[in-house]
């Protein structure tokens, strides 16, 4: 019976961490359409601001009850939220002003690499052949997906600093998704949320400041504020909810293997809203993710 749970729960981390990963690839897609709206930090700073105007009824009762709790852990909490949510997501912002889309995918998908090296660092999890494997099944999709099957491609990519920057947001959301097995107990997820939530935007509130008063004045369309609300709602709130959720059932290693099947997310949103084709290549790129997915979170003592 405790068996049967586990495997259950287990399911369920395992979808909650499709879900984030489902809704962070529409953040890919709305972000690139407002780079030449938005500055990356006015960008991060009003995404951050409607999550936590709309987590605000759903968390304040939560955080009031734990507030003793919440001191407690106040350096975690501090540490949490700048790494999760005022550093990770402006980088990306920062980044796709100077670098391509084919150099921003294909460095994103280094992100659960970090995950296992700094689980293998922190926590001394072993690196098993199943998971050496699976990586590396995932990342030879990945660049299959990317490169439309001309490999080639791959020797004529020139490197701008926004790839730097890339590079720097994979292992800052490495470290957050490290972060989150640190979570209190005695913090509710709401509780926690809205705490780093806060900070976070208090973190950005400076730098925010300085990018208003040394900015041009934005002019926001329609589907400017809805974009913002899109990253708001779901790409912070209900995104990273069940983000951090996943982790805290599979732990940070097994949902970072979820992470790499971001691109066939892309690509159908692609397919769907852009009508891009999907074509053979995009076929073998998804069977290879999902084999490398399932080769990675394999435990051959469960058989």
């Amino acid at each position: 019976m405790i068996e049967k749970e586990r495997r259950r729960e287990m399911l369920w981390g395992y979808l909650f961490a499709i879900g984030a990963t489902a809704i962070w690839s529409g953040n890919f897609i709305i972000a690139r359409g407002l780079s030449e709206t938005l500055s990356p930090i006015s960008l991060a700073y009003y995404r951050w601001a409607v999550a936590l105007l709309v987590l605000l009824p759903i968390g304040i009762r939560p955080l009031l009850r734990e507030w003793q709790e919440l001191k407690l852990h106040l350096p975690y909490l501090c540490l949490t939220s700048l790494v999760g949510v005022t550093i990770f997501n402006t980088m990306i912002y920062v980044a796709g002003h100077t670098t391509t889309a084919i150099n921003l995918s294909l460095i994103s998908i280094t992100a659960p690499i970090f995950i296992v090296i700094f689980s293998r660092l922190l926590f001394a999890e072993k690196i098993t052949l199943h998971k050496s494997l699976g990586i590396l099944l995932v990342a030879v999709g990945v660049v299959l997906l990317i490169t439309g099957g001309e490999l080639a491609r791959l020797l004529r990519i020139s490197f701008a600093i926004g790839d730097l920057w890339m590079l720097a947001a994979a292992m800052f959301f490495g470290l957050y998704s490290i972060l989150l097995k640190y979570k209190p107990r005695k913090l509710s997820i709401w509780a926690f949320q809205l705490s780093t939530f806060a900070l976070g935007l208090f973190f950005l509130t400076p730098f925010f400041i300085w990018d208003y008063c040394t900015s041009p004045p934005v002019s926001f369309s329609a589907s400017t504020l809805g974009a913002i609300l899109y990253l708001g709602v779901f790409a912070s709130l209900t995104a990273f909810a069940l983000w951090n959720k996943a982790i805290l059932v599979i732990g940070p290693v097994r949902a970072g293997m979820i992470y790499y099947s971001l691109p066939i997310f892309s690509g159908t949103a692609a397919y769907l809203i852009l009508g891009e084709a999907i074509t053979s290549v995009h076929l073998c790129s998804v069977l290879l993710i999902v084999s490398g997915i399932f080769t990675a979170n394999h435990d051959p003592r469960k058989i």
